[in-house]
């Protein structure tokens, strides 16, 4: 027998065992819930340790941040305050759920690596500590939420609420291979996660959070194509009782399908180096 019939008989059998391994190693993850979600909880904890009032100081960074930009922007873009810190409040703390995720994600297998070392567990449970961590993170910042809309109500109804459920998911779910896909490739090269941190804090002033694209006049159309606001929007739109952007759900479907296929093809060719780059 050849060599070449060899390799055809062999080949398939591998790949499929590597698919196999990828796709036991994200359910097995998922089984293990109560360890992913104990060690974000902790994570919390030891974030704020000694603090009296711990993860809320986040919250409180927050709303001074939207209170000092509600009142002070509104009159630089000639709009009222009533449009404009709705606005503002929704977007900011969707977009601090959205970038951490991101950035965190950069870290999360390198963050881990002496549990890596020592530890048998499914990667992925690194990756859901991540996601849940920063979901944590947008319980306690979204408390500012319902104070701004009963302050500015917006014509929002139980439809327009109910849309955030599948938008919350959705989102999340990206979270999921993003932090994944960059968790690998910042434990490939080390480089990747101050990048990431400056890439974002440069968006943070070009994506539609603090002004809305509609003052782009014809040209806004590119700002929709931004997939951080793609993001923030799907989440955004409905609590201030208006539509979706063109683009956003259109994009938000295609990086979710792309990026979780890519993702996973990623994750099940190098998952057997991941030890070995951390």
């Amino acid at each position: 027998m050849t060599a070449m019939s060899i390799g055809g008989m062999i080949g398939p059998s591998k790949r499929g065992s590597r698919l196999s391994l990828a796709a036991i190693d994200f359910v097995d993850g998922l089984r293990l819930i109560w360890l992913w979600s104990a060690l974000a909880q902790q994570d919390i904890k030891l974030r704020y340790r000694g603090s009296v009032i711990g993860p809320f100081w986040q919250t409180l960074t927050t709303a001074a941040m939207v209170g000092s930009l509600g009142l002070l922007y509104p009159r630089l873009f000639k709009v009222s305050v009533a449009d404009y810190l709705p606005m503002v409040a929704v977007g900011l703390v969707f977009w601090t759920f959205v970038t951490g995720m991101v950035t965190e994600g950069c870290k999360a297998f390198t963050e881990v690596q002496h549990i890596l070392h020592v530890v048998k567990l499914p990667f992925s449970v690194h990756v859901y500590r991540v996601v849940y961590r920063n979901v944590l993170t947008l319980a306690h910042n979204f408390v500012i939420i319902p104070i701004v809309l009963l302050i500015f109500p917006p014509p929002i109804g139980i439809l327009e609420l109910l849309a955030i459920v599948p938008a919350f998911l959705i989102v999340v779910l990206n979270g999921v291979w993003i932090s994944l896909l960059f968790g690998m490739i910042s434990a490939r090269y080390r480089d990747i996660p101050p990048i990431i941190a400056s890439i974002i804090q440069l968006l943070l002033f070009v994506t539609p959070i603090f002004w809305q694209y509609q003052l782009l006049g014809p040209d806004g159309w590119w700002a929709q194509l931004n997939p951080l606001f793609v993001a923030v929007d799907v989440m955004r739109a409905p609590l201030l009782g208006q539509p979706t952007a063109s683009f956003s759900w259109p994009i938000m479907m295609l990086l979710t399908i792309a990026g979780c296929g890519g993702t996973f093809a990623f994750f099940a060719r190098f998952r057997s180096r991941l030890p070995f780059w951390v």
